[in-house]
């Protein structure tokens, strides 16, 4: 009895050592992430949607490359883009909160900050002055010239109204001398021009560059840069239009901001690298008529990417000249550090 006991115990005894090695040479599971339960997907990653204005010509130039783009689902964010002719389109659905980013001429966009009462934000310089004075003739030859001439332009309120006062005061003509029709859109100032109905008038590239190609009587008189430079204290540059953003969007949004800031970057520096291809984006959405007229522009309208210190150098430079001449040209008062972005 005593050693059919034994026994069992030695048989209980080798089961259970077999068991335990089995169970160590066994390789533990590695975890792996659970596959998507047929019918469901796996969720995508959030994308916002910017709503972004700009007005027909230079300032939409360095965003062409970004609107194809967007178009061709090759952006991180979502965009949609609205054109207008003129800009108090884009300051009035801009404050409306219909519009998220806009870019209008640098004066406008002191004159939101201050209205909104600090509720925009400059993202960037998008462009230089591109501004010239156009003449059916050969009678004006130097700013003296335009005592006592009638002068049509476009831009009253914003960029070619001050730069116009400034450099005509600065020269010692003062506003009663001259006539200045202002008209709401440069494409009507064009039109005027290549009907012969005005002899004198002010407008940015590129409709100097398509009004020239339809009327070989016209000419550049005077480049507005030039004129600028001559007369402006400081040494500000006449400097044209700035990206700015809603404070409360991109306060909601800033890694979308960012985003953005990087894929304008990078649309601007396409616009720089490949004018040929950039030329025939402009031309089908329609900012000139033709790729060909578009690429002799384009030069011409002195597309920028500026930011940060260097942004709020030429900005704030030129937006003290024309508080100096006129402070309701910028809001009443200079706007404050809290104006630029700096990343």
């Amino acid at each position: 009895m005593k050693k059919d006991t034994m026994l069992k115990q030695r048989f209980f005894l080798i089961l259970t050592l077999v068991a335990l090695l089995l169970t160590a040479c066994t390789p533990t599971p590695t975890p792996t992430a659970s596959a998507p339960t047929p019918g469901t997907s796996t969720p995508a990653v959030t994308r916002t949607e910017l709503r972004i204005g700009a007005m027909r010509g230079p300032t939409a130039m360095g965003l062409v490359k970004l609107m194809q783009d967007a178009e061709n689902g090759e952006t991180d964010n979502d965009y949609l883009f609205t054109l207008a002719g003129a800009a108090d389109e884009l300051s009035a659905a801009l404050l409306r909160g219909e519009l998220d980013i806009v870019a209008v001429p640098v004066n406008l966009a002191s004159l939101l900050y201050n209205r909104s009462e600090g509720g925009v934000i400059a993202l960037a310089l998008n462009t230089l002055g591109g501004l010239y004075l156009l003449e059916d003739g050969d009678s004006i030859s130097s700013v003296e010239d335009l005592r006592g001439k009638t002068i049509f332009s476009t831009g009253k309120g914003t960029t070619p109204e001050f730069s116009l006062n400034y450099i005509l005061t600065q020269n010692g003509i003062s506003l009663e001398e001259v006539t200045i029709d202002y008209r709401s859109e440069a494409t009507e100032i064009a039109a005027l021009l290549e009907q012969g109905m005005a002899t004198i008038a002010v407008l940015p590239e590129p409709y100097v560059t398509s009004v020239m190609a339809k009327n070989d009587k016209l000419r550049v008189a005077l480049g507005f840069a030039v004129e600028w430079e001559k007369v402006s204290s400081g040494g500000a540059s006449l400097v044209a239009g700035a990206t700015i953003v809603r404070s409360g969007f991109l306060a909601q949004h800033k890694d979308a901001i960012e985003i953005f800031m990087s894929e304008y970057e990078a649309s601007v520096a396409y616009t720089e690298s490949h004018p040929a291809e950039t030329a025939a984006l402009i031309a089908d959405i329609g900012i000139i008529p033709n790729a060909n007229l578009a690429a002799i522009a384009l030069p011409k309208c002195n597309v920028v990417y500026r930011i940060g210190d260097e942004m709020q150098r030429d900005i704030g430079a030129y937006l003290q000249v024309l508080f100096e001449a006129n402070p309701a040209s910028v809001g009443g008062a200079l706007p404050g550090d809290d104006f630029y972005y700096h990343r």
